[in-house]
C-alpha cells in the first residue's frame, strides 16, 4: 500500500469498515448487517466499473434507497438536473470530465447535498481539493459495500434531524411570535390571523387600541414572525420625550450639533436599520415632527441633526395609537397625509372588557410568568368577578392585580379575591354580581374543592395525613384531586394503600 493510500485510509476510512482492506462484492461473514435506512433516499451512483455498480446498487436498494446510475460525466450532470438526488456517489476517474466535475455541478445546484467521491488512485492533494470544493467524504478503493451503505444511512439520519430541526425552528418561531400574547376569543383570533398574514411583508402597520391592551406585544409579534426577525426591534414612545429631544432620539445628531453634543449619536431609526421600528403613542407626536417623519417614511432617508449627508434606511415601520387618528385629523392635531402613510394595514386591538372570556387564560399565563415556579389557583367565584370587571387599564391592570395577589399570598397557593381586587369603586358592582343565587351542587363543589386545598396546605401536601384529616380514604382523596384538576398526568395514582 502506498503512503498516500495509508494516509487516506486513516483519515477518510468509512465508519464500520476497513476502507483500504476490503473487497467489492457480497457480504463477508464478519461484515456488519445491512443497515436499512430510516430515511430512504434517492442516490446518484456515477460509476463506470460494472462490478461496483451491480454490487453497490444491490446493497443500497436492499437498504431501501432508490439508485440512479450514470456511467459517465455527461449523464451524471443530466441526472443531477432532472432528478435532484439526495446523495451523490461518484468515481473520480470516469468517462468525460470526471468526478470532480460531478462534484462541482452538484455543489452549484445544491450546496447542501452530500457528495462522496470514490477513487482507486487517490492522493493527499486530490483529497484536500475535493474537501475544499465541498465533498462530504473521500473514499479509497477497494471498499466494503456495507460501509458505503452505513455511511449513506448516517447521512439519512442527519438529513432527518436537519428536517426536524427546521420544523422545530419554525414551530419555535411561530410560538415566539405570540409569546406573552394570549387569547382564544374570536376577536383575538382575528388579530392573530392578521399578524400571520401581514408579518411576511414590509407593509407599514398601524395598531389601534386602548392603553394597556398590548399594542407593543402585537408589534413584537409582527417583527418576530417576519423575515426581519434576526434584525433589531427598536421601540420608542413618542409621548415619553419632549419635542426638543424627540428629533434627536429619532434621527440622532453629529458632534457639535448643539451645546451638549460632545460626540455623535445614532438615532432610533438608524439603530433599527434592517429591522423594525415601533413608534408607540404616535398620536402624541408634535405636528412639527410629523412633517419630518412623513418625509422619512416617503423617501426612506434622513439626516442627523447638524449633519449634511443624507442616510438611507431599510426598515419596517409599525406605529401605535391609543385614540382615533381620524378624529385627530378632523381636529387638526394630526396630519392627514401622515395618517394615510402609516395606516396601510390597520390592526384593531380590542379592550379586555370586550374579550372577557380570555381573562382565565391571561390569569394563568401571568401566574406562570410571575409565580416563580409555584402553582397558584384562583377560586371560581373570584374568577367570575375578574371576568365581570371592566378593566379600564386592560391587560396591564390585570397583570398588576395578579402580581399583587401573588406578592400578598404568603404560603397560600390560592389567590384570594380581596388580594386581586384593585382599589377601585367599580369592583363593588362586579362583586355584587357574584352574590347571585346559583345551583347548590355548583356552590358545594366549589366549597369542597377549597376545603380539600386548605387541608393539603395544612399537611404540606401529605396525602395520607390529608385523607385522615378529611375522614376519607386515600383513593377517594386522589379521585377528588383528579376531578378538581389538582393532578398532572399520572401523578399520584393510587398504589393500593387506600387507608
Amino acid at each position: 500500500m502506498s503512503d498516500a493510500a495509508r494516509v487516506l485510509d486513516r483519515f477518510y476510512a468509512l465508519p464500520g469498515g476497513d476502507a483500504a482492506g476490503g473487497v467489492v462484492g457480497p457480504k463477508r461473514d464478519d461484515a456488519p448487517p445491512v443497515l436499512r435506512s430510516a430515511e430512504p433516499m434517492k442516490i446518484l451512483l456515477a460509476e463506470d466499473e460494472v462490478t461496483i455498480v451491480v454490487t453497490l446498487r444491490d446493497a443500497l436498494e436492499e437498504a431501501g434507497h432508490e439508485v440512479l446510475h450514470a456511467p459517465d460525466t455527461k449523464s451524471a450532470h443530466a441526472l443531477l438536473e432532472q432528478h435532484d438526488p439526495d446523495v451523490v456517489l461518484s468515481d473520480i476517474r470516469m468517462p468525460g470530465e470526471g468526478g470532480m466535475s460531478v462534484l462541482a455541478r452538484s455543489v452549484a445546484l445544491d450546496p447542501s447535498r452530500p457528495v462522496i467521491l470514490m477513487t482507486g488512485y487517490g492522493t493527499i492533494d486530490q483529497a484536500v481539493e475535493a474537501m475544499r470544493m465541498g465533498a462530504a467524504n473521500y473514499v479509497q478503493k477497494p471498499f466494503r459495500n456495507e460501509s458505503i451503505v452505513q455511511m449513506v444511512a448516517t447521512l439519512g439520519r442527519v438529513k432527518s434531524l436537519e428536517r426536524e430541526n427546521a420544523e422545530l425552528r419554525e414551530s419555535l418561531r411561530a410560538h415566539t411570535a405570540f409569546k406573552g400574547f394570549v387569547g382564544s376569543s374570536e376577536a383575538m383570533r382575528g388579530v392573530f390571523n392578521r399578524i400571520r398574514t401581514v408579518a411576511p411583508t414590509d407593509a407599514t402597520v398601524l395598531i389601534e387600541g386602548e392603553s394597556g391592551s398590548g399594542k407593543e406585544c402585537v408589534a413584537r409579534a409582527l417583527h418576530a414572525a417576519s423575515p426581519r426577525a434576526d434584525k433589531p426591534f427598536v421601540a420608542i414612545s413618542c409621548a415619553a420625550l419632549p419635542e426638543t429631544l424627540l428629533e434627536a432620539e429619532l434621527f440622532g445628531y453629529e458632534k457639535g450639533a448643539f451645546t451638549d453634543a460632545r460626540k455623535e449619536k445614532r438615532g432610533r431609526f438608524e439603530l433599527a436599520d434592517g429591522g423594525t421600528i415601533f413608534l408607540d403613542d404616535i398620536d402624541d407626536m408634535p405636528l412639527a415632527m410629523q412633517v419630518k417623519l412623513l418625509r422619512v417614511l416617503q423617501e426612506r432617508k434622513f439626516e442627523r441633526l447638524g449633519g449634511e449627508g443624507t442616510r438611507s434606511l431599510n426598515i419596517r415601520v409599525v406605529a401605535a395609537t391609543k385614540v382615533s387618528l381620524r378624529e385627530l385629523v378632523k381636529q387638526g392635531k394630526f396630519r392627514e397625509d401622515l395618517f394615510y402613510r402609516i395606516n396601510v394595514v390597520p390592526i384593531g386591538l380590542p379592550p379586555l372588557r370586550e374579550r372577557a372570556g380570555d381573562v382565565p387564560l391571561l390569569v394563568q399565563h401571568m401566574i406562570e410568568r410571575h409565580g416563580g415556579g409555584k402553582k397558584y389557583v384562583v377560586a371560581a367565584p373570584a374568577m367570575n368577578v375578574l371576568e365581570r370587571y371592566p378593566w379600564p387599564g386592560n391587560v396591564r391592570e390585570l397583570e398588576n392585580s395578579v402580581q399583587r395577589a401573588i406578592a400578598l399570598s404568603g404560603a397560600a397557593s390560592e389567590l384570594a379575591l380581596e388580594d386581586l381586587v384593585p382599589l377601585d369603586p367599580r369592583w363593588r358592582g362586579a362583586t355584587a354580581v357574584s352574590d347571585e343565587v346559583r345551583p347548590l351542587r355548583e356552590v358545594m363543589k366549589e366549597f369542597e374543592r377549597s376545603h380539600v386545598l386548605r387541608a393539603l396546605e395544612k399537611t404540606g401536601g401529605h396525602r395520607s395525613q390529608t385523607a385522615a384529616m378529611l375522614g376519607i380514604s386515600r383513593k377517594v382523596l386522589w379521585e377528588k384531586m383528579r376531578d378538581f384538576g389538582m393532578l398532572e398526568g399520572k401523578e399520584g395514582e393510587p398504589n393500593g394503600d387506600e387507608g
